[in-house]
């Protein structure tokens, strides 16, 4: 079992330690390490069943079916940790339904939250955010995918790639260049249902650790003028907003696969024989299990201390979440290459937990921002206040 005195620490409440005991108890009867044969059918299976479960009511406000009246970070974080320390699998399926639903929720209109979130609660409807581009990754201000008004709604025409749900989601938070000025502001958000002419998945994409992954094409996609998210030329402040959500739980997700690879490691070295004793009896094996300790401790920290400032005391916290993104998505990986090496040759056998834990981890310092782009946003925020 992992470590849980971190639910007694101040920036935690009564009903976070709840939630984490009521998810621990559903994750032990609903949740397994298999391998899916068909990794778009398990994710769809875990989206129903989270939904089912009601965990999914956490990704929307309480108006529409959720359990908080707003997102609470915290919430997120803990499921994300908790789901990651039993599968990667259902932690994507549960982290794309909040952030394919997140941008609907901050800047929805009634109807359109009406229209979306109850299903996404309810894991009726799979949600994914279509950012990314061939050419243009995190740098979101060159995207080239086009939107044009035409009469009382938009043409769309372009590519995004890299995109997570791609080929299952029932919608997509699309974004595109409106041009109402040069760069970053001139992008606007659309929501767009899967099965709207003009779309195409035209690549379904393969990775280390099976996700449902495409790339999209738009040929003269028209949406009607009630696709539009907000204001037109706001898409990249959008975008930015739900991100500045979501990227805490990304550094949770990550805590979570480190929680399980030091779990794992730390049984293998109190079993493993090694001479008159144990391999945990040698003092390298301590040194190596320490930084372990060390880089999941203070992951922790930071993860909880940004959702905190945003849920208790309304802060913007783009630098603290930007810290905890960063040093848990990095720290991630330090704690599971340690436990791989631990586990010597079996480490790197398919079908053991840190071979799959290795492969997992790998991406999330690359999502969402990338850990180059995270050092850029601390350096700046650091510098604005100095």
């Amino acid at each position: 079992m992992a470590d849980r005195s971190f639910l007694d620490w101040p920036f935690l409440d009564d009903h976070h330690r709840d939630l984490a005991d009521r998810l621990e108890a559903w994750c032990a009867a609903n949740i397994t390490d298999a391998h899916p044969h068909d990794t778009d059918a398990e994710c769809r299976r875990l989206v129903r069943a989270l939904g089912d479960g009601g965990w999914l009511r956490y990704c929307v406000p309480a108006s529409h079916g959720g359990v908080h009246e707003t997102i609470d970070v915290r919430s997120l974080s803990l499921i994300r940790e908790t789901l990651a320390r039993h599968s990667g699998l259902a932690d994507f399926a549960f982290a794309m339904q909040g952030l394919g639903s997140g941008t609907i929720t901050l800047f929805g209109t009634d109807e359109q939250r009406a229209r979306y979130l109850p299903a996404v609660a309810q894991g009726n409807r799979i949600a994914a955010f279509a950012l990314t581009e061939p050419a243009s990754g995190s740098d979101v201000a060159s995207m080239t995918t086009t939107a044009r008004r035409h009469g009382n709604g938009w043409i769309v025409n372009g590519a995004k790639t890299y995109i997570s749900n791609g080929g299952i989601a029932d919608h997509y938070i699309l974004f595109a260049r409106t041009g109402e000025a040069p760069g970053a502001k001139g992008i606007s958000a659309f929501i767009v249902p899967a099965d709207t002419p003009g779309l195409a998945v035209t690549e379904r994409i393969e990775v280390i650790a099976p996700h449902p992954l495409a790339t999209l094409a738009f040929t003269d996609m028209t949406l009607p003028a009630d696709a539009l998210l907000g204001e037109a030329g706001r898409g990249f402040a959008q975008a930015m907003a739900t991100l500045d959500i979501f990227r805490t739980t990304v550094g949770a997700a990550a805590l979570g696969f480190a929680r399980r690879a030091l779990d794992e490691a730390t049984a293998r070295v109190r079993a493993r024989r090694l001479g008159d004793g144990t391999l945990a009896d040698s003092p390298v094996t301590q040194s190596t299990l320490a930084e372990m300790v060390l880089d999941i401790d203070t992951a922790a920290l930071l993860i909880y201390r940004a959702g905190w400032l945003r849920d208790v005391r309304a802060a913007r916290n783009t630098r603290e979440a930007a810290l905890a993104k960063l040093h848990a998505t990095d720290g991630a990986q330090r704690v599971v290459d340690r436990a791989v090496q631990l586990f010597g040759g079996l480490g790197v056998t398919v079908g053991v937990p840190v071979e799959a834990l290795y492969r997992e981890v790998r991406a999330l310092r690359i999502y969402e921002g990338a850990s180059e782009v995270q050092r850029i946003v601390i350096a700046r925020q650091h510098l604005a206040g100095a």
